[in-house]
């Protein structure tokens, strides 16, 4: 059986799952493309052989569509999720699944009330090292997971647009909301308090529009362990994820910053390449999230990473934000 999609949200993120879903996802076929933007609906359904809408309700009225695929803007997803359930559609929602707790309650609520599958776009899960290393944790290789540090680090500032809190939630909430949410699955444990520092230290303009550069959280585990993330937008040298996780009896090394398998070496210097941007990073994570997509909804099973993980990620990133603003440790539970 082929699963028909339509992808809802056609910017940058979205021409990624369109290309994905046409060529990469077997069972799948993108069927339709839906962007305010009519011209960019055309532009990215038409060399995909699939149709192009500019308002979304059209393709979610349309009985041979059976799942979404939905990237709009954050403060749209509880909306957007809310309107694909009740029209029966199996949906996947790019992160994070809203920036309040409320509206993750919200989506969540129509989903289960349309009996709909919802899975969130948290994508490290689906990265080879990263469930590389949850399969060594599993296996008792380093014992005990007791510390976990985390780097998040873009190679240049995102748009003011976007970095304005109503719209993206901040560098806390859109960054670190994969830090935290790797952090909870590779340690086993809920956060239980977090305490943020940050601020605007390269881009001055970025506090025109309520953001910062640059952060750091400390966390604490509810069975006790501890963690630290940094979160930043001048990595000047490339993309930069890395996540290290220390055990009892050994620690997991997680990430690289060399890209491509050349080291250069003369008399002047060694060197080699870096990662360019999340693109190339999780090329490989980004088609698994929706093959796993397409077979839950196939087989009528329960998604690997389900909208509770993504509510419990934006728990800790609302509590972050929280800490950040009043200068203080905040408890995960006062986020709502």
């Amino acid at each position: 059986m082929t699963l028909h999609i339509a992808l809802i949200g056609a910017g940058r993120m979205g021409q990624v799952h369109a290309e994905n879903l046409a060529f990469r996802v077997p069972g799948a076929r993108l069927a339709a493309v839906a962007d305010a933007d009519a011209a960019r609906a055309a532009t990215v359904a038409g060399p995909l052989g699939a149709r192009a809408e500019s308002d979304y309700r059209r393709v979610l009225d349309d009985p041979s569509i059976e799942a979404v695929v939905i990237v709009t803007p954050t403060g749209t997803h509880a909306r957007v999720i809310g309107d694909a359930a009740a029209a029966g559609k199996a949906i996947f929602c790019e992160k994070p699944l809203a920036m309040t707790l409320a509206e993750c309650d919200q989506a969540i609520a129509a989903a289960n009330r349309a009996g709909v599958t919802l899975q969130i776009g948290l994508m490290r899960r689906f990265d080879p090292a990263y469930r590389a290393a949850r399969r060594q944790i599993d296996d008792g290789r380093i014992g005990q997971p007791v510390m976990i540090k985390s780097l998040g680090r873009d190679p240049r500032r995102t748009s003011l647009e976007f970095a304005r809190r109503e719209n993206s939630g901040g560098l806390i909430a859109d960054m670190g909301v994969h830090d935290f949410d790797t952090a909870r699955w590779l340690m086993g444990s809920d956060i239980e308090r977090v305490h943020s520092e940050g601020g605007c230290l390269v881009y001055p303009e970025l506090k025109d529009v309520g953001d910062i550069d640059n952060a750091v959280i400390n966390l604490k585990f509810v069975n006790g362990a501890v963690g630290n993330i940094d979160l930043s937008r001048n990595a000047v040298y490339g993309y930069d994820i890395r996540t290290e996780v220390i055990g009892s009896r050994g620690s997991l090394m997680i990430g690289r910053l060399q890209h491509t398998p050349l080291l250069v070496l003369t008399a002047e210097h060694i060197a080699h390449d870096g990662v360019p941007y999340f693109m190339e990073r999780y090329s490989e994570a980004y088609v698994e999230e929706l093959r796993s997509f397409a077979a839950c909804v196939a087989a009528g099973h329960t998604p690997e990473v389900s909208a509770l993980d993504a509510r419990a990620a934006t728990a800790i990133a609302v509590a972050a934000t929280r800490s950040l603003d009043e200068g203080r440790p905040v408890r995960v539970s006062e986020a709502g």
